[in-house]
């Protein structure tokens, strides 16, 4: 393989010619004598030659530009050079940038990972680069790439007639890089990710009472009055470092089976399912289809299209009985949902839906976001289909064609808790350049809408009723801290009062569990969601909440004491040389 490789490499029209018909040993034979190996040296010795006037023969030989023979290379390479270098002419040890990831594969799906620039890249990033150089690929350090990288400086090197150097001086003087600060809480992140592994592995091994083969998840925390982004995992995830100086074929090919590279938080798409229950809620209240204090009674089977099931009808053969609108939230009541939806139509949901941000695309300052879907008749169309009453039911519990991110579910769950006042979602703090100017907030903006070809969508704010919202969340905190409640098995002891929302939505033969949360309960700071891919209940993917906000308000007690609690600062994650 190497051997055919290497000839490929060679310039067309040499006077090397090696035929399809030779074998290795006779071909080897044909190169060493085309680059005059002597025939004293072992056939190790002189691929290793070979290599270096190949690089020699392929790069172009100058005395102001030197050839990498080799990185990375030990102390000791490095002593036997320095040691001896008056028998080692033209050869010197250097040392040469790195970018440094020292918190290993925290937040990778954020910070995304670099590598040696493409043709392709290096013809559309103009001038500043060169054919060696490492960029951006994904994550902030694509986008940012602009702002990350700095500006080379220049040097004058002056040669005689016989190319040798007589003189060196800088004529422009490089340029440090900015420095990118995230709103992601290094520590918050580093909960969530084990969290989130944690509770895969559990249910994947039946810790819980059912054993699912959950592999993969994500979870989103959000800051609700702000929209930053606290903690933005997926799972799994990767080493950024690995591809530094190239990743092995081996790894890249395991990252690839796995999805490791895939950032389920804002590119996967899910059904929301029972979690969706709350704009429901929402809609059906700020229309007065239904009261906060309206019963409805459920039998569990709904007398419409195609009478579809309570799951509480499927499991103990009855419905629930009369439940107001808190009630309907904490039991999570399908009937309930199937009459408020079929009260207001489709048209109505699907407006409540876009209003809390499903469907859409949140701005989040990395690539790849997906837009998902919500239900709706112009769904519908664009697949041919006629819409019936039966697609309305199914939307209003969160099936049919609704599919969102989980950051979109956080985004969602904070305008909630705002009592429907819209927010931007940002990973972004500040940008700091070298001189200690700070980036403008529009400047930045402006930046990621051209690298992401995004642009900002009007939404005309809604005022909801102090009543209903109550209401709506009242039910929410029913869910953990009441008996009958879908996560209250495992909030139960918690000595944090959390409003929840537990969602099972089907996926073919999967069932994604989701949890979406917020804390504390009289003053929200934090929305949690968490999906566990076939986790099977949603009341599984809470533990991830669960252990997430239990580290947030005890770590809150002893910020000011805690020297490491800081925002991520890109500067802190990787090295710049100039």
């Amino acid at each position: 393989d190497w051997l055919e490789s290497f000839v490929k490499k060679l310039d067309d029209g040499t006077k090397l010619e090696v035929k399809n018909t030779d074998s290795a040993k006779v071909a080897f034979k044909k190169i060493r004598q085309y680059y005059g190996i002597d025939d004293s040296l072992s056939d190790q010795d002189a691929r290793k030659i070979l290599i270096v006037r190949n690089l020699i023969k392929s790069q172009g030989y100058r005395t102001y530009y030197p050839i990498t023979l080799a990185s990375n290379v030990s102390e000791e390479t490095v002593s036997f050079v320095e040691e001896n270098a008056v028998n080692l002419s033209g050869i010197s040890i250097s040392n040469e940038p790195i970018r440094y990831y020292p918190n290993g594969a925290l937040a990778s799906h954020v910070l995304g990972y670099c590598g040696k620039i493409t043709q392709s890249e290096l013809e559309n990033v103009g001038d500043g680069y060169d054919k060696n150089e490492l960029i951006g690929k994904t994550g902030i350090q694509y986008v940012f790439e602009k702002y990350l990288r700095g500006k080379n400086g220049k040097r004058q090197i002056d040669m005689d007639v016989n190319g040798n150097i007589t003189g060196e001086y800088i004529t422009e003087e490089p340029i440090v890089g900015s420095d990118v600060e995230l709103t992601i809480d290094a520590n918050i992140q580093a909960v969530a990710e084990k969290a989130l592994k944690d509770d895969i592995e559990k249910i994947s091994n039946g810790g819980y009472a059912e054993k699912f083969e959950a592999k993969a998840g994500a979870v989103v925390v959000m800051n609700t009055k702000t929209g930053e982004i606290l903690a933005l995992a997926s799972y799994p995830d990767y080493e950024p470092q690995l591809f530094v100086n190239g990743i092995s074929t081996d790894k890249y090919n395991e990252y690839r089976e796995s999805e490791a590279l895939y950032n389920r938080a804002i590119s996967g798409t899910y059904a929301p399912g029972s979690t969706f229950k709350m704009i429901t809620a929402m809609a059906g209240l700020e229309t007065n289809a239904v009261t906060t204090t309206e019963a409805i009674n459920c039998t569990g089977v709904y007398p419409a299209a195609h009478k579809p099931v309570c799951w509480y009808y499927t499991t103990y053969k009855r419905g629930h009985g009369a439940l107001d609108i808190s009630e309907a939230i904490q039991h999570s009541c399908n009937y309930f949902f199937y009459e408020v939806g079929n009260r207001i139509g489709i048209d109505t949901l699907s407006s409540y839906s876009k209003y809390f941000g499903l469907g859409r695309k949140t701005g989040i300052e990395l690539p790849s976001e997906a837009s998902g879907n919500i239900a709706s008749k112009d769904r519908a169309r664009e697949e041919n289909r006629e819409w019936y009453v039966g697609e309305t039911l199914s939307a209003a519990i969160g099936q049919s064609y609704n599919n969102v991110t989980p950051v979109q579910m956080a985004k969602y769950i904070s305008i909630l808790v705002n009592g429907g006042h819209q927010i931007d979602t940002t990973l972004i703090k500040s940008i700091i350049n070298s001189d200690g100017t700070q980036v403008s907030k529009d400047e930045i903006n402006a930046h990621v809408k051209e690298v992401l070809g995004v642009e900002d969508e009007k939404i005309e704010e809604k005022t909801f009723k102090d009543e209903n919202v109550k209401a709506v969340l009242e039910g929410m905190k029913n869910v953990t801290t009441e008996s009958g409640g879908t996560a209250y098995s495992i909030f139960k002891d918690s000595n944090i009062k959390v409003g929840g929302k537990t969602g099972s939505a089907q996926a073919g033969k999967k069932t994604h569990a989701w949890f979406v949360g917020f804390a504390p309960f009289d003053d929200p700071e934090i929305a949690v969601v968490s999906i566990i891919e076939n986790g099977g209940h949603g009341a599984y993917a809470a533990q991830v909440a669960k252990d997430i906000f239990d580290s947030y308000f005890y770590e809150d007690e002893v910020k000011s004491n805690n020297e490491n609690w800081d925002n991520i600062l890109l500067s802190q994650f990787f090295i710049y040389f100039l």
